[in-house]
Order: C-alpha cells, then structure tokens, then sequence
C-alpha cells in the first residue's frame, strides 16, 4: 500500500485530535481543545479532560472527514494514541478507536505519541525527507524529552528526560507565582518580550560538572521554579515591585538555555549533525530563536514541524501509523489499552504475529 488513507486519533491530555493523511499528504488536521475548561483550575484536570473528549470525539470526526472529502469507508487504517499521557483521557481515544476500527473493518495501529511528534515532520510538503540518525527534542506541557532516532519505525532510543516537571509544567507554574493566567507559555513569552534575559541569572538544573556524568541528558526545573518564587518572595517582602519582564525573561532564557544547550551536546556527542524540535513549547519564539542560532554555529541543521503540528494532534498519530504501513508492519491485534507510562521505545503496540 505506496500510500495509505489513515485517520488518527489523540486524546492523550486535553486536546482531542482528528487527523487524516494520505501517505505523507496532510488532508485534515482537526483539534477541538478543552484549554478553556482547565483555564480556571490553573492546569490540566485529568476527569474534566476525559469527559471533553467524550464530547468532542464524534464532531470532531464528522469535522475531520469533511475536511478531507472522505468518507469512513474510504480509509485504509485507524490510529490511536496508546500512551503516554494521561490514563482516563488516553481511554477515551482508545475505545473510540477500537470501535470504529471495528464498526468499519479497518485495520488499527496504536502508536507512542512521543515518536507521533517526530512523525508531523514527514507531513511537511516543502521539506526534504527526513534523513536517519537525527536527534528530536520534545518539549511539552506533559514531556521533555531528548530521543536518538535511527528509524522512526523501528529505532527511537531515549537520551534523557525530565525527572521532575516537564518544561511547559514549569511555565504554567511560573505563570502563577508571576499572577499571569494559564497556560502560562504564551503569557511569559509576552512578558518577556521587553525584559532582560541576562537580569537574573537563574540556575540551569542539571548542568554543573557533578551532574553531567550521570544526567547529561536528563532535565530538572523544579528548581528553577523554586529561584523564581523565591525571588518574587524577597521583593514582596522587601516591598519592592516585581520586575516582571525582567523576571520572565531570565526564566525562560535559563529553560531556553538548558534545552538547547543539552540538545546539541548530544548532537555532538553522537555526531550527528541534525535536530528536529517538536512538542507545543516549540511555539516559544526564544526557544525557537536560540535553537537556531547555536545550532547554524555547530554545524547542526534544524526541522521544525509547522506550529499547528507541533501541538498534540491526530495528524502526527495518522502520520506514523502511514510509515509503519508503507515499512509494511502488521496492524496492532485489539489486545491493548491504555499506558500512561508507554516506553518511547515501543514504537507501536500489540502488533499481530504473522502466521
């Protein structure tokens, strides 16, 4: 099959994704968000995110296909999110995904939403292929992760990642402490933008020599989180007014630092002159700034998904299900559920056994 009509569905936080693409042609890219809904919780409320996507599924579907001017029938295979994420709200995808795949006879494949991020790059039109080995760098609300990928359909190894909270958590928290509303990466990224990165030199989490030998790869911001409240705890005691764009941007230089700067040791270390970002941070216009600047003086080429497909979204799932097809791997059996905690490794899940 040279080029699969797949639909994919991602409800692994609160954004319920419905995309479909043929082979690597991008036909619809349908998201229905509940952001709004978790805006007055100050974060994502695992129970509130899974009842949105009850929701949001089945319009989200119709919206989806009629975007693409095709039918159920039409489609080769259904993909799903299988993990990681969050547990009740990754069930709803899981179920909807096997009841459709059911209900129209069609094969399913249920992938990694990390390695999913990876996929949205072959959805770029413009772009040449993506070459093998390249380093990827997720960064989310939910992930940051730095991966080595040989193949995207058979070889993603795991580098490091995040022992506390993932980057975009730390924004969000930040956020907060800051009184700025959520989610809190857009609104630092304003505030930031007429501060100065270099006011307040905030610590870069696992980056002295101590740390090095055994996390070079991992990442820790609860830390920095901890500077940044302290800080706007000495200025309220001290009853002076927090310089909030100052602050801002010292934060997100210290998060933008860290990420870069890990992401092209490992390019180096592995030799391998490639970096593909990815995840909804990536929407950071400093990280996004930063990453190709220090990469061009490495000698290091960057791939940067369009912002639309860097967000979690259903594309990317079809997008990788269409590659284990054209490699010519089985359809997943229904034998899976959710996990939460999937392995980046496991590239796709319950893969029938040929006979």
């Amino acid at each position: 099959m040279s080029e699969p009509l797949v639909l994919g569905i991602e409800t692994s936080c609160d954004e319920t994704g419905i995309g479909i693409v043929r082979g690597h042609t991008l036909l619809s890219n349908t998201i229905a968000s509940s952001m709004d809904e978790h805006a007055r919780y100050g974060g994502v409320v695992p129970e509130v995110a899974a009842r949105a996507h009850l929701e949001a599924l089945q319009p989200a579907i119709d919206a989806a296909l009629a975007e693409a001017g095709v039918r159920l029938s039409d489609l080769d295979a259904v993909a799903v999110t299988s993990g990681p994420g969050l547990a009740g709200a990754l069930m709803v995808g899981v179920g909807a995904a096997k009841g459709l795949a059911v209900s129209i006879d069609k094969p399913l494949y249920a992938v990694n939403h990390l390695v999913g991020h990876i996929a949205a790059d072959i959805l770029t039109a413009d772009s040449a292929p993506l070459e093998y080995p390249t380093i990827a760098l997720l960064v989310s609300g939910g992930h940051t992760s730095l991966l080595h990928v040989r193949d995207l359909t058979t070889d993603v190894e795991l580098l490091g990642e995040t022992m506390d909270d993932a980057a975009g958590e730390a924004f969000d928290k930040v956020a907060r402490l800051l009184s700025l509303p959520y989610p809190g990466g857009p609104e630092i990224d304003r505030a930031a933008a007429d501060g100065d990165p270099e006011a307040i030199r905030f610590p870069r989490g696992l980056s002295r020599a101590s740390d090095l030998a055994k996390h070079r790869y991992d990442f820790s911001f609860s830390g920095l989180k901890t500077a940044v409240a302290r800080w706007v705890e000495r200025c309220e005691a001290e009853g002076v007014e927090v310089p909030l764009a100052d602050v801002a941007a010292s934060f997100r230089e210290a998060v933008v630092d860290v990420l870069v700067t890990k992401a092209l040791a490992a390019c180096a270390d592995l030799g391998v002159p490639r970096l593909l970002l990815g995840g909804g941070v990536i929407a950071n216009r400093r990280l996004r700034e930063v990453a190709l600047e220090r990469a061009e003086a490495a000698g290091v080429t960057v791939r940067i998904p369009p912002l639309s497909l860097c967000t979690d979204n259903g594309a990317m799932i079809a997008a990788l299900a269409s590659e284990l097809i054209s490699s010519g791997r089985r359809p997943s059996t229904l034998a899976f559920g959710a996990d939460s905690t999937l392995p980046v490794t496991e590239i796709q899940i319950a893969e029938a056994v040929s006979v």
